[in-house]
C-alpha cells in the first residue's frame, strides 16, 4: 500500500483518489428499487414467526407499530440524505452533529445490522433451495455469498441493474401469489390461534395478550428492515438532491402495501396458526390450498426465490458503502475503503461477507433476525436523535426536500425505536445478549485503537473533501 493511503494524509488528492465511488449510475427509480429490494425478503419469510408470537391481531398491531416507526424514519432521513449526500448514509448524519463517537455509535449499528441480515436471509434462502432441489446447508450459504459479492465485484452500474430485474421478478410473485390466495381468504383462519390461558387479558385476537405484541416487534420490523439503507447509495446517485427524497419514499409507500398484502393473505387463505409454523410461508400457504404439487406453488417457490436473492444481493451492496465509508474516515482499517478501476470497494465487499457466512452457519434464521435487529434499533434512535439535532443546530443549512413534521416526525421514530430495541430482549434474550456484546466490542475497538486518529479531522473536513474529489472527477 503507497505511503499516501495511510489515514494521515486524510484529503490529500491520492489519498481521496484510491477512494471513489462511480458517480451517477442510480436515478430515483433505481433508488427505490434498491430501497424495496433490500427489504422484500421480510415479505417471504421471517415475518410469519410474530404471529407464532403474537397471533394474528398481536402481530398486526406490531406491524402497524413498526411502519409507523418506519414511516416517519424514512422521511427524517429522505432530509438528511438530499442535504448531506454521503456513502455513510446515517454514520454521516451521525456525525456532523454528534461528532466521532457518536458517528461511529451510529455506523456500527448499522453495521450490526446489514452484516448480520444477509446471513438471515441465506438461511431463509437455504430453506426455499431444499423445498425446491432438496438444497441446504453450509454449501449452500457459501456458493451464493461468493456468487453474488462476485458481481458486486464486476461493478455497481452492472450490479444495480441486475438486482433491479431480480427485485422485478420478486414483486411480480408476490402478485401472483395474492391473485392465488384471494379466492380461498377467510377471515375466521386469521382467528384460529386460541387464547393462551395463562395470560391475562387474552383473546383470540390477542392470544398472548400485550405481552405479545412487545415480543412480535421485531417481526413488524422485519417486514421493512434495511429500506434505510437507500442514503448509502447517495455518492452513485445522479441527482441525490432530488433523487434520494424521491427513491425512498417511493419504496417505502411500496412496502407498506406490499406487507398488508401478505399479512392479510397468507394466513386469511392457510390459518394463522399454521402460518406460524411455515418456513416459506407463501409457498406453503399456496400449497396447502391448491396442493403439495401445484404448478402455482412451484411457480412462486422458483421466482419468489428472488425475492431473498433481491435483499440478499442489495444488502451486500449496502454494508460494502458503509464500509467504505467508515474506513474513508479512519474508523476501518485503510485498505478497506481501497477502490480499483471499477470504482468497486473491494474488501469493504469481502470481509463482512465472510463475516456473515460464519455468522449464517448456526442456521438459526430468528436469532439472526433478533441479532440484525437489535442493531437496527440503536441506529434508528441516533438517527431519528440527529435529525432534531440538526434542525437545531444548523437550520440554515440547505435542505432540498424539509421533513413533514419535522422534529415531531423523528420524534416518533426516536420513541418507538427504542420500544422496538427492548422487545428484542423481551423475544430471545440470548441473541440480544450476543449483539449486545458484539456492539460493545466494536465500541472497545474505536476507543481503544480509533479514537485520537479520528478526532484530528472533523465530518466538515470530511465532506469537503468528498465533494473536492468528486468536483475533480467531473471535470
Amino acid at each position: 500500500m503507497s505511503e499516501q493511503s495511510n489515514s494521515s494524509d486524510f484529503g490529500s488528492k491520492e489519498f481521496m483518489h484510491q477512494r471513489q465511488l462511480k458517480k451517477g449510475v442510480a436515478g430515483w427509480m433505481l433508488l427505490a428499487t434498491l430501497g424495496v429490494s433490500y427489504v422484500i425478503s421480510g415479505d417471504y419469510a421471517g415475518w410469519n414467526f410474530g404471529i407464532a408470537t403474537a397471533g394474528w391481531g398481536g402481530m398486526l398491531i406490531a406491524a402497524c407499530l413498526m411502519g409507523l416507526m418506519y414511516l416517519t424514519l424514512v422521511l427524517s432521513l429522505a432530509e438528511m440524505s438530499a442535504a448531506i449526500p454521503t456513502a455513510g448514509g446515517g454514520y454521516s448524519f451521525a456525525r456532523r452533529v454528534m461528532g466521532p463517537v457518536g458517528g461511529y455509535a451510529t455506523g456500527l449499528a448499522v453495521l450490526l445490522e446489514y452484516a448480520i441480515a444477509p446471513a438471515a436471509i441465506v438461511i431463509f434462502i437455504g430453506q426455499y433451495t431444499n423445498a425446491l432441489f432438496g438444497w441446504d446447508g453450509p454449501t449452500v450459504y457459501a456458493a451464493f455469498y461468493l456468487v453474488f459479492v462476485g458481481i458486486h465485484l464486476i461493478g455497481a452500474g452492472e450490479a444495480l441493474r441486475i438486482m433491479m430485474v431480480i427485485t422485478a421478478l420478486a414483486v411480480i410473485a408476490i402478485i401472483v401469489t395474492a391473485l392465488g390466495l384471494i379466492p380461498h381468504f377467510e377471515v375466521s383462519n386469521l382467528f384460529d390461534i386460541a387464547a393462551n390461558p395463562d395470560v391475562a387479558g387474552a383473546t383470540t385476537f390477542l392470544p398472548q395478550g400485550w405481552y405479545g405484541v412487545w415480543a412480535a416487534l421485531p417481526f413488524g420490523m422485519w417486514l421493512f428492515l434495511a429500506v434505510e439503507g437507500v442514503p448509502l447509495a447517495a455518492e452513485e446517485a445522479k441527482d441525490p438532491k432530488t433523487d434520494m427524497p424521491r427513491g425512498i419514499i417511493a419504496a417505502m409507500i411500496f412496502l407498506l402495501i406490499s406487507a398488508a398484502m401478505v399479512m392479510l393473505l397468507v394466513p386469511g387463505a392457510a390459518g394463522a396458526s399454521a402460518t406460524g409454523e411455515y418456513g416459506a410461508p407463501l409457498v406453503d400457504a399456496l400449497r396447502k390450498v391448491y396442493g403439495q404439487d401445484s404448478m402455482l406453488a412451484n411457480f412462486v417457490n422458483v421466482v419468489g426465490l428472488a425475492g431473498l436473492i433481491a435483499s440478499f444481493f442489495s444488502i451486500i451492496y449496502g454494508y460494502s458503502r458503509l464500509v467504505f465509508a467508515l474506513s474513508r474516515a479512519g474508523y476501518l482499517p485503510d485498505f478497506m475503503s481501497l477502490t480499483g478501476k471499477r470504482k468497486v470497494p473491494t474488501w469493504a465487499l469481502v470481509i463482512p461477507g465472510i463475516f456473515g457466512f460464519i455468522a449464517s452457519l448456526t442456521g438459526e434464521g430468528d436469532m439472526m433476525i433478533m441479532m440484525a435487529v437489535f442493531g437496527a434499533t440503536i441506529s434508528y434512535a441516533l438517527q431519528a436523535y440527529s435529525h432534531i439535532l440538526l434542525r437545531r443546530r444548523e437550520p440554515d443549512l440547505e435542505r432540498p426536500y424539509k421533513t413533514p413534521g419535522g422534529t415531531v416526525t423523528a420524534g416518533i421514530a426516536l420513541v418507538l425505536s427504542i420500544i422496538a430495541l427492548s422487545s428484542c430482549f423481551a423475544y430471545d434474550a440470548r441473541a440480544a445478549l450476543w449483539a449486545a456484546g458484539l456492539y460493545a466490542l466494536g465500541m472497545a475497538y474505536y476507543f481503544v485503537f480509533k479514537h485520537k486518529e479520528v478526532s484530528k479531522h472533523t465530518a466538515e473536513e470530511e465532506f469537503a473533501a468528498i465533494l473536492e474529489a468528486e468536483a475533480e472527477l467531473d471535470g
